[in-house]
């Protein structure tokens, strides 16, 4: 008989007690869900009194969670979290237009060949915005980002498309001019990879020629690559299609691994679950 009366906790008590719980005040809470304090107390205090437990510790002009209130706040938060993610997953609509902003690199070289089967899994229509590799703040909460980094950025949806992992490559015809490859030209990279120098710490490779060419995007670095300019020390993820096709080939067997790498991050604004879950099979390296 006690158990049943855990059975019909009314929702709009439990939703009282939620926002009071993350204003810190009955009376922020009566702002949030547009109820007065009077309400938000009185519902508070008949969950209470359902519960047989005080949830609040009333001050003169604050409130304090006790206890037994802080025990309990994780599992409500969870419970309409997942109200919510059904909700939306069942009866929501899909955006059906998406707007991502990546370097032309990671547009040119990850997005591209996935594209197709992007659109049909998510149902959208996408659009596409070019940036310089940046820290902007996310402001933009319809926007879907890809941003090279350690994935620290708070945000509700976030996944890595790949590991990133870099050798040093060249077009084929590049080796007929030199029987090593260290003696060949090279190519530069700007941008928060690592670079020659740092494969030359790691390796003890030898410190010149010193790159003939630099480059501020990868894509224009891999073209300038595969006509033969030079040995670029490559993304290996980013290379893949190249490699693949005969254009570039790998030069060593070392690799230099990098704890940053590029990542994809939305929030709930702007894509459904749905959506988001498409993205993350077609757009990260596990999808290859």
């Amino acid at each position: 008989m006690a158990q049943q009366k855990f059975d019909k906790l009314p929702l709009e008590w439990v939703r009282a007690f939620e926002a009071a719980a993350r204003c810190g005040s009955f009376t922020g809470a009566a702002e949030e869900t547009g109820l007065t304090q009077s309400a938000i107390s009185q519902r508070i205090g008949k969950l209470e009194k359902l519960l047989g437990t005080q949830l609040f510790l009333r001050q003169p002009r604050s409130i304090a969670l006790t206890v037994e209130g802080e025990a309990w706040l994780p599992h409500v938060r969870s419970a309409f979290d997942r109200l919510r993610d059904s909700s939306e997953g069942l009866f929501g609509v899909s955006r059906n237009r998406l707007t991502v902003s990546a370097s032309t690199s990671i547009i040119d070289l990850w997005i591209m060949s996935r594209l197709n089967r992007l659109s049909d899994a998510t149902g959208a229509q996408f659009s596409f915005k070019t940036m310089v590799l940046t820290e902007d703040g996310l402001q933009d909460d319809d926007i879907i980002r890809v941003r090279y980094g350690t994935g620290t950025w708070p945000v509700a949806y976030k996944v890595p498309l790949y590991k990133e992992i870099l050798a040093p490559v060249a077009a084929p015809e590049l080796l007929k001019s030199k029987k090593d490859w260290h003696d060949l030209p090279r190519i530069a990279v700007s941008g928060p990879r690592p670079g020659w120098n740092d494969w030359i710490l790691q390796f003890g490779a030898p410190a010149v020629p010193l790159p003939e060419y630099r480059f501020d995007t990868f894509s224009s670095a891999l073209t300038a690559a595969k006509a033969g300019l030079g040995v670029l020390l490559g993304s290996l993820p980013l290379c893949q299609a190249a490699l693949a096709a005969g254009d570039l080939i790998r030069l060593s067997e070392d690799s230099l691994p990098h704890h940053q790498t590029y990542w994809l991050l939305a929030s709930k604004e702007a894509v459904s679950p749905r959506q988001w879950q498409a993205l993350e099979d077609e757009l990260t390296e596990e999808s290859v």
